[in-house]
């Protein structure tokens, strides 16, 4: 097995449209690292450059103690999984499995044993005889998994393997895909457009956005402590709320008012954030996830400076939570970043006009026992010790070093 390192990798094509810029990478040895990021993003393409499937522009690719940059791909020792399979249809499972050793001439008794011992690993002994025809898309998967567990490589390259599979069997496959890539301890690269899928499987998640490299930390880091709009708007679903507010200190308390609404923010986010002291009196972002939300009325103590009172205009009851729809009238934060996501998600439109109209659209997640009913005039405790800010002009977080 062997680490994989890409070094100030970038990748222009023809004509001067930039795909991948400066990526630096390092992933060690036996680690599950996933790219993630919008289509376009250059996700694939940085995968690909590893395969030795895309020359680079600049920069150097190592696996292992091997410079590989000016390699071809059958030099490189890895294997690849394709969203297609890739399947040969008029070969047996055990002929597509083995059809990479037997085109690199290996022993036939060698083929017969690898082909048997993956076949074991990913369930497939009863399905060896069977054409791809016979077999469910989940098979199919299993059957390219096969293909690639066999050729015993330095590291897996996967680009989007489960995106043609329904959704029950992709969470099936999930799991599956993480046992094998544990037991084997291979080092793989995971390229996914789905962030659940990143957060689920990767030990390191890496987020992209048109070719740059934004952030890359286990799932956990990324999520709570995001280092932009981007990767905040990106991770988590449903996503980050974001809104326009003004931040103010009054007797060494900070409040941030949007709209109609103000919270008092505890005091710990303070001594946690102390270059947010340096924007009072100033607009940033605020950010509060889903869950940092909760049906006043059924806690006991919920003070009125960390409530926010809105109209609840869509439910959409889960069964172990509900979420709610709403709007705060305050203008929706309109940024590069921002742009970004909301294309991703064909929301470009919608941002636009709620920046117009100084209307934003919020989502909570409360507890199943709320009571609300759509169009009701509700309160919603905020839990502020888990707030996120941005600043507004470059997109960043507000952490500790002023700007």
């Amino acid at each position: 097995m062997a680490g994989v390192v890409l070094d100030d990798v970038s990748k222009v094509y023809e004509g001067g449209a930039l795909a991948v810029s400066h990526f630096d990478l390092s992933i060690e040895d036996g680690e599950f690292v996933v790219f993630v990021g919008p289509s376009g993003c250059g996700k694939t393409t940085a995968l690909r450059m590893v395969a030795g499937l895309e020359d680079i522009t600049a920069g150097k690719i190592s696996i292992g103690d091997r410079v590989v940059s000016d390699l071809p791909p059958k030099d490189r020792d890895v294997a690849m999984v394709f969203q297609n399979y890739a399947l040969y249809p008029h070969l047996s499972v055990a002929d597509n499995i083995g059809f990479g050793l037997k085109l690199r001439k290996v022993d036939k008794a060698e083929i017969d044993r690898r082909v048997n011992e993956a076949a074991a690993i990913l369930g497939l002994e009863d399905f060896l005889d069977r054409k791809p025809r016979a077999l469910s898309g989940g098979q199919r998967q299993r059957v390219a998994m096969g293909r690639a567990i066999v050729r015993e490589p330095q590291a897996f390259l996967m680009d989007e393997p489960l995106s043609n599979l329904d959704a029950k069997l992709r969470v099936q496959m999930r799991a599956e895909i993480l046992r094998i890539q544990k037991d084997l301890g291979v080092t793989t690269i995971y390229v996914t457009h789905d962030q659940i899928e990143a957060m689920t499987m990767g030990d390191r998640v890496a987020v992209m956005k048109k070719g740059v490299l934004q952030q890359v930390a286990a799932p956990q880091v990324l999520y709570e402590h995001p280092d932009n709009l981007f990767v905040a708007g990106f991770i988590g679903s449903p996503a980050m709320n974001m809104v326009v507010a003004n931040l103010e200190l009054i007797d060494g308390h900070a409040w941030v008012s949007f709209g109609s609404q103000r919270l008092e923010i505890d005091d710990a986010v303070l001594g946690a954030r102390p270059a947010l002291a340096s924007y009072d009196g100033r607009q940033i972002v605020v950010g509060i996830r889903p869950e940092d939300m909760e049906d006043a009325s059924l806690l006991s103590d919920h003070p009125a400076e960390r409530r926010i009172t809105a109209t609840a205009s869509l439910l959409e009851a889960l069964g172990s939570e509900i979420f709610v729809h709403f709007e705060v009238d305050a203008p929706a934060v309109v940024t590069e970043d921002t742009k970004e996501l909301a294309r991703d998600v064909g929301t470009a439109a919608e941002l636009e006009a709620g920046a117009r109209a100084g209307k934003s659209e919020f989502v909570a997640r409360v507890s199943p026992r709320s009571t609300m009913r759509e169009d009701d005039r509700i309160d919603l405790s905020v839990d502020t010790t888990r707030a996120h800010f941005f600043d507004i002009d470059t997109s960043q977080s507000i952490t500790e070093a002023q700007p």
